[in-house]
């Protein structure tokens, strides 16, 4: 059984910068703050450069540890990924996350934009899970996901601002 969220926003900035900020291993962790009990990350380590089979090492203000492993990787339009070595109690309901951004150039307001999708789908331990892991993912991972998307808007659109003066 799985789960799915989504989290979109139009980010004014091309995409080949939204996408290069969702793979920064140096600047995303400060984008990606948690919600509730969903940690924020505190580090990503690229264990070797990004491409399909890739992993990456994610350190979360927990402590705790998981793995990225890259399952599609089209620059600057799309980055997949699967997400393993959750702990408990998010592992006691999800057994991994398979997480898709899509990134698509938006020009419908005249200035180079981005419709970002990011969505999880969470495999579940057993349908006995779904009580508890549908009001925790679909509140708490998709509110963190939306304010990650806000923070990277942030980032990206004053910057980009900046440069086309």
């Amino acid at each position: 059984m799985r789960l799915s969220l989504t989290a979109e926003r139009r980010i004014d900035a091309p995409p080949e910068a939204v996408f290069a900020l969702a793979l920064d291993s140096e600047r995303f962790p400060a984008l990606f703050t948690g919600y509730g009990p969903i940690p924020a990350l505190k580090r990503i380590t690229p264990l070797a450069p990004p491409a399909v089979g890739a992993l990456r090492s994610l350190e979360n203000s927990d402590g705790s540890k998981l793995m990225e492993r890259i399952t599609e990787l089209e620059p600057p339009r799309l980055h997949a990924y699967t997400l393993s070595g959750l702990r408990p109690p998010l592992a006691w309901l999800a057994r991994e996350g398979h997480a898709r951004w899509e990134f698509e150039a938006d020009r419908s307001e005249g200035v180079d934009a981005t419709r970002v999708a990011w969505r999880y789908e969470f495999e579940l331990t057993s349908p006995l899970a779904w009580p508890l892991a549908a009001p925790l993912l679909r509140g708490c991972m998709r509110a963190a996901m939306a304010r990650c998307l806000e923070r990277m808007a942030q980032a990206l659109e004053g910057a980009w601002r900046g440069e086309r003066r």
